[in-house]
């Protein structure tokens, strides 16, 4: 670390943000059913938000079919309400503590609903790449302020941290065209 900020801790915090998109839209579905569909679900259980695969178990019985087994009974309504309640557009059919979920055929405009929700992701990560930028940059103009760097060095790291930052967007828009163009693809 060379004085001022430590470009690698601000590096693996952007990498962090791209590790969760690619997560979030592997999560998106577009053809067989996947069991990390649900990743991104939430359920309202015992005073707090846990995801789904916490109060849950998620199975593929069939390619267009989920199977999800509540282990307390008392949590299968809550774990209905949050799939339903999510972006994926999914209705689960209660079975007891089992929840089976049919997945619709891909449709036109079922496409288009999740082209908007990968999206909703990208911008996500980016707002989350930005604010390590953020972070970055008043790092440095603290240490410019207390003299730990001069004004070169800490202009030659703020333009380090834009291009990382600008280089890690670009690579979140490259990964959102290609599953754009995964999901779009009939």
């Amino acid at each position: 670390m060379s004085e001022g900020i430590d470009i690698k801790e601000i590096k693996r915090r952007m990498d962090g943000a791209v590790s969760a998109f690619k997560s979030d839209i592997a999560s998106l579905r577009t053809g067989r059913a996947s069991a990390n569909i649900l990743d991104p679900v939430m359920v309202e259980a015992y005073g707090s938000r846990v995801p789904l695969n916490q109060v849950a178990n998620i199975t593929v019985p069939e390619p267009r079919m989920l199977s999800v087994s509540v282990w307390d009974k008392s949590m299968v309504s809550a774990t209905e309400r949050a799939i339903r309640e999510s972006s994926l557009g999914l209705n689960p059919i209660v079975d007891g503590q089992n929840l089976r979920i049919p997945l619709p055929e891909l449709n036109e405009e079922r496409r288009k609903s999740l082209v908007k929700v990968a999206h909703d992701y990208a911008e996500k990560s980016k707002v989350a790449i930005r604010h390590v930028r953020r972070d970055g940059m008043d790092g440095l103009k603290k240490a410019e302020k207390d003299g730990v760097i001069g004004q070169d060095e800490s202009r030659a790291q703020s333009d380090r941290v834009q291009k990382m930052t600008d280089e890690t967007i670009s690579e979140i828009d490259r990964l959102l065209a290609d599953k754009e163009k995964e999901i779009m693809q009939v």
